[in-house]
């Protein structure tokens, strides 16, 4: 995408509106859903770009049985959506949450096709993170923006936050794209075509003055596009100081710009949909881990739990603190630089991940929520995993993508093994001693994998049992798509970390995405959505796009209920 001049700031002042929306990722739904509620709404944003993490990201949205599922003859139903989600939460979150979002999922769809110019489709064959539990689709889903020109946000362009992953050649990429892309030169017939299409759309597009995006940044896009044609004003660089309460209810906000105060008067409510604490340190180390680096979070920079802690001033109570989408990356080069993003990686054969010991620890293809989370429990019981290191032969390297940059037959970048990331040779025994790890574990593990690999089978830890696995395997590999021997040298290790897409604990909500204090007792007129809020599904992920998904649906129902209209049943 390139690079456009920011406009002007609009000056922030002293104001009163219906809804005040403190965040410009999903918050933007609140907005939307309040000006068709007849509510006069204000969002407002820290950053100098709108669109928070939520333009950072893939852009999926997961929301079972929604219109775009339903005409697209996915078979899927309010039903099962229930039923997955109660599996999937299992307890770690309040069962009401769950309904509602399940309950409002089909509205709040029906809404965003309303009120923005985003085509929406079904990502097909995405599958569910846990596809095996009651209700869960091998089918998936997950639901994304077809490519969005960027034109629909006028002289607003320059205000858009720029992407995760920013690409060289004009190429409006979805997550279902890049599935087939990732598989190239092994499924050519799929993966070319997809190519030439989206490079014929990027480069067909700037010369009639059409810039088109795909993922995070067609979603954040379009909602953007929405929030200015309903006429919703949107004050950047503008920071939440305080909130203001009258008696018991949330009356307003304090907003700090450039130095200056001025107060902002809410007569329905305010939603705090600012992100999480991704990159306030000293929370994530009370809350999550001391081993955490500063910057290896993936979400965005200004994320640092303000809305969390002027929640918490007012006796809002916290819940899931130790819980965030995580995710393993690239680890960066030097410190303070961010990671590199991994997605098809760890699931694609002739790989897999060792710890320090030089022994594998997990299924590498679970979601990276579980990947993660596996990690964490390591150390809080005392075995903590100090290293991870994804190894591969040459196969793999002339095959895939890899770390969204090195493309097939492509040298791994020499700076990485300046940086001691990377390490290369000719056999197991010495790409562990380069490493590290001890050799005689590493060595057997080698071989036990490619022994398992071989019959197709993971005899330690099943990977390629699920439908989800799969999905980023290597279909013409058999019989275990995930899972080939490491024959073809010289082998490479590279050197992970664990990254994540956010925090997802934070203020206790309920169903109706009202704060809640320690007592249960709800903060009249505060709502809490997105990352901002206690994850709706616990301690999982129930599928690609259930950050951005929930986020969605609960600014629908935030919007709804302080505009005293009732949610879906």
């Amino acid at each position: 995408m390139a690079t456009m001049p920011v406009p002007p700031v609009t000056t922030a002042r002293d104001t009163t509106v219906d809804l005040l929306v403190i965040g410009s990722g999903t918050g933007m739904s609140a907005a939307l859903a309040a000006k068709e509620l007849g509510m006069s709404a204000l969002i407002v944003e820290k950053a100098q770009h709108v669109g928070g993490s939520t333009a950072r990201s893939g852009g999926a949205f997961w929301v079972p049985a929604n219109p775009i599922l339903t005409e697209a003859g996915s078979g899927d139903t309010l039903e099962r959506g229930h039923t997955y989600v109660r599996s999937v939460v299992d307890g770690t979150a309040p069962a009401e949450r769950g309904e509602a979002f399940v309950d409002n999922g089909v509205a709040t769809v029906d809404m965003l096709r309303r009120t923005t110019p985003m085509k929406l489709f079904w990502a097909e064959g995405y599958s569910d993170y846990h596809p095996e539990l009651p209700g869960g689709s091998a089918v998936g889903r997950s639901c994304e923006c077809k490519p969005l020109d960027l034109s629909v946000l006028g002289e607003e362009r320059g205000r858009l936050r720029p992407g995760l992953m920013e690409a060289g050649l004009p190429m409006p990429t979805t997550g279902a794209d890049y599935k087939w892309m990732n598989l190239m030169l092994r499924v050519p017939h799929k993966g070319f075509p997809r190519i030439f299409k989206r490079l014929a759309q990027g480069v067909a597009g700037l010369a009639v003055k059409r810039e088109y995006v795909a993922g995070g940044q067609a979603i954040a896009a379009g909602l953007f596009a929405g929030v200015l044609k309903a006429g919703v004003p949107v004050w950047t660089e503008t920071s939440l100081v305080r909130l203001v309460t009258e008696g018991d209810r949330v009356t307003g906000a304090v907003l700090e710009q450039n130095g200056r105060e001025v107060t902002v008067t809410a007569r329905r409510g305010v939603v705090l949909a600012a992100g999480g604490f991704d990159h306030d340190m000293a929370m994530r180390r009370k809350f999550q881990s001391e081993r955490l680096l500063d910057n290896e979070s993936l979400g965005a920079e200004t994320n640092t739990g303000d809305a969390i802690k002027a929640a918490q001033e007012i006796g809002a109570d916290l819940d899931l603190m130790d819980q965030a989408w995580w995710f393993p990356a690239v680890a960066p080069t030097r410190p303070g630089k961010p990671p590199m993003v991994m997605l098809a990686e760890r699931s694609l054969p002739g790989s897999f991940i060792v710890d320090q010991t030089g022994r594998r620890f997990t299924n590498e293809s679970s979601d990276y929520m579980s990947f993660g989370q596996l990690v964490l429990e390591r150390e809080r019981a005392g075995d903590p995993i100090e290293s991870m290191w994804i190894v591969f032969d040459q196969k793999y390297r002339n095959s895939y993508v890899f770390a969204a940059g090195v493309f097939p037959r492509q040298p791994l970048p020499e700076a990485w093994y300046k940086a001691g990331i990377a390490h290369r040779a000719s056999t197991a025994e010495e790409l562990a001693a380069s490493m590290g790890v001890p050799v005689d574990t590493f060595a057997e593990t080698f071989g036990a994998f490619n022994e398992d690999a071989a019959a197709g089978t993971d005899s330690e830890f099943g990977r390629g049992g699920s439908a989800y696995d799969r999905y980023y395997g290597d279909p013409t590999v058999r019989p275990n798509p995930n899972m080939r021997p490491l024959t073809h040298g010289p082998f490479y290790a590279v050197k992970m970390t664990l990254s994540d897409l956010g925090t997802c604990g934070g203020v206790r909500a309920d169903e109706r995405a009202r704060v809640l204090r320690e007592d249960g007792s709800v903060i009249d007129g505060l709502y809490a959505v997105g990352n901002t809020a206690a994850n709706a599904f616990g301690h999982r992920y129930p599928g690609a796009g259930a950050t951005i998904g929930q986020g969605l649906v609960f600014g629908y129902i935030a919007a709804r209920d302080a505009a005293g209209a009732a949610a879906a049943q």
